[in-house]
């Protein structure tokens, strides 16, 4: 394995993201490695045309500054506040992929939930960021 020196941690700002935070951080310190942070807004309005757009184009902006704030705090409370924040709108999977290939990352860390039943026939985000990244891809199990 060679060294890594740029890893995007890939977070959802849920409950669980702290635990693949920390893995990241600790990966990065051993590897001397940029670390740098992204979150995905991923809204999309209930009607797409139309007189409600300009309420939905409010909403996605006031998201996207909610998750900001969100994001600021959780990396100060990592210990990591002097990383790279990204916060972006759009389609989660091609937004992480983008943002690898545009920060040149060797390394991409982000969650894994367990699936059983029909739920594996499902794309899961992780699934498609594996298959068309073109850098590494550390998933972390989640509970």
């Amino acid at each position: 394995m060679g060294m890594y020196r740029r890893i995007l941690l890939v977070v959802d700002l849920g409950e669980q993201s702290e635990r693949i935070g920390a893995r990241a951080r600790d990966l990065a310190a051993l590897m001397n490695a940029e670390l740098s942070l992204l979150h995905v807004v991923e809204y999309v309005p209930v009607e797409p045309m139309g007189e409600t757009l300009l309420p939905a184009v409010q909403i996605e902006e006031e998201l996207v500054q909610r998750a900001t704030a969100r994001l600021a705090e959780f990396a100060e409370g990592l210990g990591i506040g002097g990383a790279r924040r990204q916060v972006t709108a759009g389609n989660i999977k091609a937004e992480i992929v983008r943002a690898a290939q545009e920060q040149e990352a060797d390394l991409i860390v982000l969650g894994s939930r367990e699936r059983r039943g029909l739920s594996i026939l499902v794309n899961f985000t992780e699934d498609t960021v594996l298959h068309a990244a073109s850098c590494d891809v550390l998933a972390v199990r989640l509970r």
